[in-house]
């Protein structure tokens, strides 16, 4: 009687132990839920360009004449003598080509690669202002976009609007993890300088706040990982689907066998 009442008991604890060992942690930073306040250091958030980043940019001032040579795009004649007589600037957008530049207007090929969008408007600025007075320049990021996949509820890729976003960000603009999602092993693959890079972050630790991956960069690519409870659910799913599979192939077999031996009995 004792030695069943300790294999009953045994059962029970392995029982326990596998399923605690596959949990998830679902709440976000649980290592700052004993603290009831906190400050973190500064962080570089900026974004920096890179080949392929398309950029708008216009130039403005009080007087509109002054600045139409910078805002001027190649087009026929017919539209440029529309665009001097409404005297209205207009936005253009220059691609950063392989070399990390930009041909701009007047100031010709200007070297953006690894600037920030503050430092390029800065630059522009100050190239503009030795011939015009107090030029107004405005410097927008136009094709940042994030993507999302993984365990989350909408998997996609994002534009982002402003210069700056978080992962905490894109991961509520994809309508956060599911409870399959692995909070401890998100993989965030960003390319930089030609050069792919990826780390793995922890969702549950407060770490990720001074990480270098908490704040994104241009075409990062966030993916979240299954848990061992998803992984083991798709493993029985497939297992039960093959079993079924064959199953129904035997069965189909044996109705088909069975209708010959009906027909050649009768014959």
């Amino acid at each position: 009687m004792k030695f069943k009442s300790l294999v009953l008991s045994a059962a029970i604890a392995l029982a326990l132990a596998s399923c605690s060992s596959s949990k998830t942690t679902l709440p976000y930073f649980t290592d700052l839920s004993e603290t009831s306040a906190g400050q973190l250091p500064p962080m570089d958030y900026l974004v920096r360009l890179q080949p392929e980043d398309e950029l708008q940019i216009t130039v403005n001032s009080e007087v509109p004449g002054a600045t139409e040579i910078y805002n001027l795009p190649l087009f026929n004649p017919v539209d440029r003598a529309n665009l001097l007589v409404s005297k209205q600037p207009t936005s253009q957008t220059y691609v950063v080509n392989s070399k990390g530049d930009i041909d701009f207007p007047v100031l010709g090929t200007i070297h953006v690669q690894g600037l920030t969008i503050e430092q390029l408007k800065e630059y522009l600025t100050k190239e503009i202002s030795k011939e015009v007075k107090d030029p107004i320049v405005t410097v927008n990021l136009i094709n940042f976009k994030i993507a999302v996949g993984g365990e989350v509820k909408t998997p996609d890729t994002y534009p982002v609007s402003g210069n700056r976003i978080t992962i905490l960000d894109a991961l509520a603009k994809a309508g956060d993890l599911t409870e399959y999602g692995e909070r401890s092993n998100v993989l965030i693959i960003r390319e930089e300088n030609g050069q792919r890079t990826y780390a793995h972050v922890d969702l549950n630790s407060s770490d990720l706040l001074t990480s270098p991956y908490y704040y994104l960069q241009q075409n990062d690519y966030i993916y979240v990982s299954p848990n061992k409870i998803k992984q083991a659910n798709s493993k029985y799913n497939t297992n039960n689907s093959y079993k079924l599979s064959v199953t129904s192939t035997i069965v189909s077999a044996c109705s088909v066998i069975a209708s010959l031996i009906i027909a050649l009995a009768v014959k």
